[in-house]
This record gives C-alpha cells, sequence and structure tokens, in this order.
C-alpha cells in the first residue's frame, strides 16, 4: 500500500484547484467525478452541463406496462427467467449454456456513477468510444463490485481506504466517463445467477468529457487519496467552506408546541445543521418532534420530518456515519447537505407528543450568492400504518412526486415488521423494486432489483453497517423482524428533473404480515415553484410504534420444520439466571445467564424426535454488556463457520436478536445436551451477560 505523500490540507486544495479548472473549462474527468463524490454544494445547484440519470439492470424485462399484469414479476436475476434480462440477445447459448448478452450501449457523452450486484457468473467486456479494445475484460462479479482492481495502477492508490470509501458493500462508485459511447457486454449463462445493477449520467451533447483510462488512476491520485480521506471521517475532513461563527440554539417545548429557535436574514446557505434532543422517552421524542426548516418565507416548511427520522437515526439513537449525515453515540446528530436562501431561513420545531422536550444545537452558514440554478433542500417525510405486507398483494409506495425541477438526493425507510418467521427467508419485507419515473416517462428510468440492492446491500442482510453514501444502522431481527432502517444518499448519483419525479418503492414481502408501518423520506432539491404531493404531518402518524406485546417463532420458508425450544424451558443450571422482559423477545421474555468467571458453564437439555442430519440454532441477543461463549453439542466443541470456534455476542450501543446456527450433522433420537461455556468479555463489560432466547433443531434436506 502506498504511504501518503501529502497532508490532507495540501490535497484537499489539490483538489479543489483541479475541480475549479474543470468547472471553468466545463470538463468531466475521471478527477472531477471523484471531487464531486464529496462536493455538498454542488448538489444544491441545478447540474450545468445538464446530464439525465439512468439505470440498466436485471429487473424482470417482463415488466412493461405501468400497473400491467407483469408490473410485479419478480424474476430478477437468479438464473432460468421467462425471458432474458438484458437489452438484447447478442449471442444465442453455445452448447455449453453460454451466450452473448448486451447490457448497455449508449451514445456519450456520459459517465458510470454506480456499479452493484448481489452475485454475477460469467464475464463483462466494457468498450468505450467504439474501440474495438475493451477497457475492461473479466470477471462480472469483479467488474460490478471492484472494477478498478483490475488494473494494476490501482495498487498506487491508498487501497484500504479506497475500498472501505469507493467499494460501499456490494456497490461500486469508482466513476468511468466516457466521451462518445459505452458499450458492456456480459458473457455467461442464463441459468445461472446474474444479478446487476449499472447507473450512467448522460450529458447533454455539448458537454465536455475525457474518457476514462486506467492510466487516470495515476494522473488523479492524490485526488482520489484526499477524497477518500474525507470520505473515511467527514466529522474531521470534510470541513465547513466558512469561518464564520456558529449559531447556537436551545428551546424547552411543552406537549403541542410549536417553537422557532432559529432565524437568518440575507442570501446564504447553512451547510451544516447539528442538535440533540433530550426527554424523558428519547425513542419517543426524536419521531413525535417534527423539525421545520422553511426557506424564504414559504407558508410551508421546505423540511418536514420527525428529528430522529431526518438524521436517519429512527427509532431511536442508533450512532452512524455517512458523508451527509452523522448521528453519535451520545445523541448529537449532524446534516451536512447544504441549505441555500435568497433571502431568510428559519427552522422550527413541533412537540406532537405528550412529554416535554429540550432541544439544543447549532447551525454554521457561509455566504451564497442565489442564482437562476439554485434550489432550497427538501426533505419529505410520509408513513403509511397498519399495512398488511404480502408476496400477493404488492403494492407501489409512494416516497416523493415533485412537479417542477429539481434533483433528487437520498432516500430513508423506516420498517417495523412483526412477521413471526425468525429468518431472513420468510419475514424478509424488501422483495419489492425501486422504480423512478422521470420527467414523464412511460416506463421508469431506473427499475430496481430489490429494497436491499436499492440500499447496496443484497440478500435480506440483517447487517448493521455503514458507508458515506448508504447504510442499516438499525435492524432488530432475528432475520429482518422488527425495526429496520435503510438509507441511501444520492451524491455521485443524483437524478436531476426538469418537469417531475415519481419515486416508488414496491412492498413486497416473502409472508403475509399485518401490521407492518412503512415510514420515509425522500430527499432532493427543487426550483422555487415546483409542487409536491406533501401533506401536514399529524399527531397520528408519528405515534409511537411498538413490537407485538408477545410473538412466537412460527416454522416456515427458512425455519420450516424447526422444533423451537425455549431456552428457560430446558437450561439444566437454574444459578445466575434470570428473565428479562421485553417486546423483542420470544413469548416476551429473554432468559439471561450471568457467568462469574471464565470457563463457567451452562447446559439444555435438547430433545430430538427422530434420528437423521440436522442443524441447531441458537436465538440469542447482541448487547453492549454481552461477552464470547463456546459451544458445545454431546460435551464435542463445535467449529463455526469461517473456522471460528466461538461466538462474540458483544455489540456497542445496540440490542440485536440473531441466529446463530451450527453445522449440520447426524442425531440419533433422544436427548442430547448443548453446553455454552464463558469464554470472557470487553474490558468496559463490568458485569457481563449471556442472553439466549429460544433454540431450535431443524432437519436439514439431504
Amino acid at each position: 500500500m502506498r504511504k501518503n505523500r501529502l497532508t490532507f490540507p495540501v490535497l484537499f486544495i489539490a483538489v479543489s484547484m483541479l475541480y475549479a479548472q474543470s468547472a471553468k473549462k466545463t470538463v468531466i474527468t475521471t478527477g472531477s467525478l471523484f471531487q464531486e463524490m464529496i462536493d455538498m454544494s454542488r448538489l444544491a445547484e441545478f447540474p450545468d452541463p445538464a446530464f439525465r440519470n439512468i439505470q440498466f439492470s436485471s429487473y424482470d424485462h417482463r415488466s412493461v406496462v405501468a400497473g400491467g399484469p407483469d408490473w410485479f414479476a419478480n424474476s430478477d436475476g437468479f438464473g432460468g427467467e421467462p425471458i432474458p434480462n438484458f437489452e438484447k440477445v447478442l449471442e444465442e447459448p453455445d452448447e455449453n449454456g453460454i451466450g452473448r448478452y448486451l447490457i448497455v450501449d449508449v451514445d456519450g457523452p456520459g459517465a458510470i456513477v454506480r456499479l452493484w450486484t448481489a452475485a454475477i457468473s460469467g464475464s463483462i467486456k466494457m468498450f468505450i468510444d467504439g474501440s474495438s479494445k475493451p477497457v475492461f475484460d473479466g470477471e462480472a462479479n469483479l467488474f460490478f463490485h471492484r472494477p478498478y482492481d483490475a488494473f494494476p495502477v490501482s495498487q498506487e492508490l491508498n487501497q484500504e481506504r479506497f475500498d472501505a470509501t469507493v467499494y460501499q458493500r456490494d456497490a461500486s462508485y469508482a466513476p468511468i466517463p466516457f466521451a462518445k459511447h459505452l458499450r458492456v457486454e456480459w458473457i455467461g449463462s442464463v441459468k445461472e445467477i446474474h444479478f446487476y445493477q449499472l447507473q450512467v449520467r448522460l450529458y447533454e451533447p455539448a458537454a465536455e468529457v475525457i474518457s476514462f483510462s486506467p492510466v487516470d488512476i495515476l494522473t488523479y491520485r492524490d485526488v482520489i487519496d484526499g477524497v477518500t480521506l474525507a470520505l473515511s471521517d467527514p466529522d474531521e475532513y470534510l470541513k465547513t467552506a466558512s469561518s464564520a461563527q456558529e449559531r447556537a440554539f436551545e428551546a424547552s417545548l411543552k406537549t403541542n408546541e410549536k417553537t422557532e429557535i432559529l432565524s437568518v436574514e440575507g442570501g446564504q446557505a447553512m451547510e451544516r445543521l447539528a442538535l440533540k434532543l433530550k426527554a424523558d422517552h428519547l425513542e419517543k421524542a426524536l419521531r413525535q418532534t417534527v423539525l421545520h426548516i422553511v426557506c424564504d418565507g414559504f407558508p410551508w416548511g421546505q423540511v418536514q420530518s420527525p428529528v430522529g427520522d431526518f438524521f436517519g437515526a429512527a427509532p431511536g439513537i442508533n450512532p452512524y456515519q455517512s458523508l451527509p449525515f452523522t448521528v453519535r453515540p451520545d445523541g448529537f446528530m449532524v446534516c451536512r447537505y447544504v441549505m441555500p436562501f435568497e433571502k431568510s431561513l428559519k427552522i422550527l420545531v413541533e412537540n406532537l407528543g405528550e412529554q416535554e422536550v429540550k432541544i439544543s444545537g447549532s447551525a454554521h452558514f457561509k455566504p451564497y450568492p442565489w442564482t437562476d440554478r439554485s434550489m432550497h433542500f427538501r426533505a419529505r417525510w410520509r408513513a403509511d400504518h397498519n399495512l398488511t405486507a404480502s408476496n400477493e398483494d404488492v403494492i407501489d409506495l409512494p416516497f416523493l412526486m415533485v412537479s417542477g425541477k429539481g434533483v433528487y438526493v437520498g432516500s430513508a425507510s423506516y420498517i417495523l415488521n412483526p412477521c413471526s418467521v425468525p429468518t431472513s427467508w420468510g419475514n424478509w419485507w424488501g422483495e419489492g423494486d425501486e422504480k423512478v419515473f422521470v420527467d414523464n416517462e412511460a416506463l421508469p428510468s431506473i427499475f430496481g432489483t430489490g429494497s436491499e440492492d436499492y440500499y447496496n446491500y443484497s440478500w435480506s442482510s440483517p447487517d448493521i453497517f455503514d458507508f458515506p453514501y448508504c447504510g442499516q444502522p438499525r435492524n432488530d431481527g432475528p432475520g429482518n423482524r422488527g425495526f429496520v432502517t435503510n438509507f441511501r444518499w444520492h451524491i455521485l448519483d443524483p437524478i436531476p428533473f426538469r418537469q417531475e419525479i415519481r419515486f416508488y418503492m414496491e412492498l413486497f414481502h416473502h409472508e403475509r404480515t399485518p401490521g407492518l408501518s412503512y415510514s420515509r423520506i425522500g430527499y432532493g432539491y427543487a426550483m422555487p415553484g415546483a409542487t409536491d404531493d406533501h401533506v401536514p404531518i399529524m399527531p397520528d402518524d408519528v405515534r409511537h410504534l411498538r413490537l407485538p406485546e408477545t410473538w412466537e417463532p412460527v416454522a416456515q420458508k427458512g425455519s420450516r420444520n424447526a422444533v423451537f425450544f425455549q431456552a428457560e424451558d430446558i437450561v439444566v443450571e437454574k444459578e445466575n439466571i434470570i428473565l428479562e422482559r421485553g417486546r423483542l423477545w420470544a413469548g416476551g421474555k429473554l432468559m439471561v445467564w450471568h457467568p462469574q468467571k471464565k470457563r463457567e458453564r451452562i447446559t439444555f437439555k435438547v430433545h430430538c424426535e427422530s434420528e437423521g442430519k440436522k442443524r441447531i440454532t441458537l436465538t440469542s441477543a447482541m448487547t453492549p454488556q454481552s461477552g464470547q461463549i463456546k459451544v458445545r453439542v454431546d460435551g464435542q466443541s463445535v467449529e463455526l463457520s469461517q473456522d471460528r470456534e466461538s461466538i462474540n455476542l458483544f455489540r456497542p450501543y445496540r440490542t440485536l436478536l440473531r441466529n446463530f446456527g451450527l453445522p449440520a450433522v447426524e442425531w440419533r433420537a433422544g436427548d442430547h445436551t448443548l453446553t455454552l461455556e464463558f469464554l470472557g468479555a470487553e474490558k468496559a463489560v463490568a458485569d457481563p451477560k449471556i442472553g439466549i432466547d429460544f433454540i431450535w433443531l431443524q432437519p436439514v434436506d439431504r
């Protein structure tokens, strides 16, 4: 790995100079696109040169009529689809089933700004500007996940930081500009898995673009390293442009009270907003305290959202860091979306709850000359409660519909999913695709392959993660049960619209699930005069959501044929055990073991009705007070996946419920023992505890 040769301030100056030069000449390069990855001010002005953002994906290509018979068809790339999931069949499959298929063939100028795959077999050839020699010729999985890795010169970058910032979960934001033409072909078997998304900016014809070449990685090495440094810790390295003093505020709100906490006159831009709430029940306050940001005397706030939802933290405080937003463990929340105004800006907060709420924070402003390209920042929150999600009665949920001119820059989803199947295969709520119609399109120019794919991950993963542009800061579990929060920020891949935009996400669940709540925000910018479908937020919209008082796991899909045992019913030793009550736990209670020393053990008796190959699974709590355990079955140590012999249940800041499946083995009929051995805990954990909710035994198909 190459060490940095410049300090960040010098790098930032170099990046700024490059961008200023590119902007002056209206030249788009690999370097200028990297600079756009951290330029928050750019989003507040309608793009110049203008462009469209379109996506090529493996969505089910039978969806050809909006609202028609196949509108919710779901053969998105598993293999064996009714029709190929490509633009065109270039060569029919040979005797080995290998064919050649067209992913994209468009005239430039333009740039690839995002790639994604859950998994894809075969290979990719990418041609730029009509050349007969491909710029990329290699594994498809590498192209969609880590395209720059195909070029040896990428070793000159700070690779560790590049991998953590430009490659984000299952997506790549490594830009690939082209001046005249882009063509991408896939070679493989359509009977094998081939999920993909390829997002492209198509500029107006007069735009000047310098096409990508692998040598760009070396040419713009310092620029790229500077950008990835800022992305790696925007709180530290993405400094405000102005040295003006922050404007501090604080207020106390009684129930049903609305108050102004900040007012600013004159043309400026708010480039940083930070605040914190205090209340007896903080999770309620974060949902029931509504933020209004009103620019230029408009009667409605351009921003109207519950405070916690606006910062992507809902429900409760779920710490994460991204480029536009940071939520800290102490409840301090930061927004870096730039909000320009021509004449005035007011920030108001409204308490729709039943408790007193205190708010404190600050805002940072910079001079801003309002022009005919300037736009107001908007964040529109909405919620649908008591939905019945289904895999049959699928619906399109609107995120945002705007009539006017602007740019879409982000989405967040807040789900309450009460499904009682304890596995992702069964309780997954996000099988549905995003569909984005721009400027009166008959079919969406962005048609996705699944909700998690839109949010840059895949396979309905319950992982907690955050990256500069995407994250899942909350997912209670097990699987995707409980409260789930996802976000994605469109920074390099904003969606401009000149006349209108309609952003929908399908609600498509694995199982029929009554009582699901789906809140969401569409973030964007719009010029004055734009109208949207927003309606005022009412107290019932921000009701305090809770999981059902109790639930029992059911044996369906991923848990089919399983037999479940409540941990407290089959534990042998009763010392140092208590039951904790809570709606997250099966039966409304969690068995909590307080080991007193390392190597202490606890045993469960598991009865197996019949012989055969079976898997035993522990559904356990992960908490800030948990420790590490080793597992034995019938006295024998169990080697877990990835050569691990222990399970670490420690999770800072959060309480999760997770499945830990042991390797499948042959079981005899009768009683067996499952023993947990305590191996210790983090130094900060004074009183470690091990929470086991339930244990289940499941036959494995041979």
